[in-house]
């Protein structure tokens, strides 16, 4: 049976409400809105400035009211053009404000679900995996997803740390010539500005065993205006260099973050996507189909589905395993094997990504394989 579709005004290349019509924004001058640093100096940070953009809900003013410390309110302008202003089940609205649920803990949530910290050798740094560490750059975002695992860190810190910060980490990856790829995360390690990026890019190029780097973000989603040129020009002199971008839903695919996609592909960055699922956000298979067909048309390879960690205040997100399941049920034959992402759940505890995924294997014994294909219909393979 055929999936429905998304309606029309939520198809890609939106563009959003025009910010000259949000009060907060109606004068600001065009060259100011294309300056990230304007766009990161006048985020959303009160009720009262939100109250300005969105009409919000009970359960939104009491989320704000308690929202304080390290995961405050914080919406970048950019953002503030793709909610909708009437409608509290806005797919971005949802990620991006907080509702009173989130105070809501369960029993089996913890405020470090993937033993992040037990795993860290140096600070800044974890080595779960054998060849491979996870750099942690910043505790900075853009903005701030309510369903973030690593919410024990992540917040409003200076994102200009300095090098020497970092010293323990990289002697780390020198002396472990096993590892052969670095993970850069935070945070977002975008917030940092071009020159302390290129010296943690410098420093990790420099180690002759490290052969792969990526770059975690969600930058092109939250703040599309910070991929420029210098920061491409200085990208292109540690190339290769991967991207795993943070996209969600497709009312996050726009004109402008095509654009910064269309960037990056252009100068040589391969880019891949990796998507939290989340209830009543992205859990229906028609969703996330249409999401991952989005993102392969700006070049954007999907790459991981992630249940949603048992991270502390993420109960409202969290969906049933057997929905992802559904998801990839759904699309595995039904679409282009490019769109369709593997469904991972990181062991809480850390035990690393595990791969969840239909059962097409019904049967094995003696080099007999009893098989199921998309359509149900049943194939033996014999060795």
């Amino acid at each position: 049976m055929a999936l429905p579709f998304l309606p029309a005004n939520q198809l890609s290349r939106r563009t959003g409400i025009d910010y000259h019509d949000i009060e907060l924004f109606k004068d600001v001058n065009p060259l100011d809105w294309e300056d990230w640093h304007w766009q990161m100096k006048n985020r959303i940070r009160s009720k009262e400035a939100l109250a300005k953009v969105i009409n919000l809900t009970k359960e939104e003013e009491m989320g704000i009211r308690k929202a304080s410390g390290k995961l405050g309110l914080a919406i970048t302008p950019h953002l503030a053009t793709l909610m909708d202003p009437n409608d509290p089940n806005c797919p971005v609205r949802r990620q991006f404000v907080a509702l009173a649920a989130e105070f809501q803990n369960s029993p089996h949530e913890m405020s470090d679900p993937c033993a992040e910290d037990r795993d860290s050798p140096v600070p800044g740094l974890v080595h779960r995996y054998p060849d491979r560490v996870l750099f942690l750059a910043t505790e900075s975002c853009a903005a701030y997803c309510r369903h973030c695992t690593r919410r024990r860190l992540v917040g409003d810190h200076s994102a200009a740390a300095a090098p020497s910060k970092f010293e323990q980490a990289f002697e780390y990856i020198r002396a472990n010539r096993k590892i052969r790829d670095v993970l850069i995360s935070g945070g977002d390690p975008f917030m940092l500005e071009d020159d302390n990026l290129e010296e943690i890019l410098k420093n990790l190029r420099s180690i002759s065993h490290v052969e792969f780097l990526r770059i975690g973000t969600r930058i092109p989603v939250s703040l599309p205006q910070r991929i420029n040129e210098k920061l491409i020009k200085m990208l292109k002199k540690y190339s290769p260099i991967w991207l795993s971008i943070h996209f969600n839903h497709p009312k996050e695919i726009n004109k402008r973050t095509k654009l910064a996609c269309d960037m990056l592909s252009d100068n040589g960055f391969p880019l891949g996507s990796q998507t939290v699922l989340l209830k009543g956000i992205n859990d229906k298979p028609y969703v996330m189909r249409r999401l991952m067909h989005e993102l392969l048309e700006i070049r954007v390879r999907p790459y991981y589905i992630y249940q949603c960690d048992p991270v502390k205040g993420t109960a409202h997100f969290r969906t049933p395993v057997a929905a992802g399941i559904n998801i990839i049920e759904k699309m595995r034959g039904h679409t282009s094997g490019y769109a369709v992402p593997t469904y991972v759940i990181d062991g809480p505890g850390g035990g690393g990504k595990i791969p969840v995924s239909p059962n097409y294997m019904l049967s094995q014994a003696k080099g007999k394989y009893v098989l199921r294909n998309y359509r149900g219909k049943i194939y033996t393979y014999i060795e």
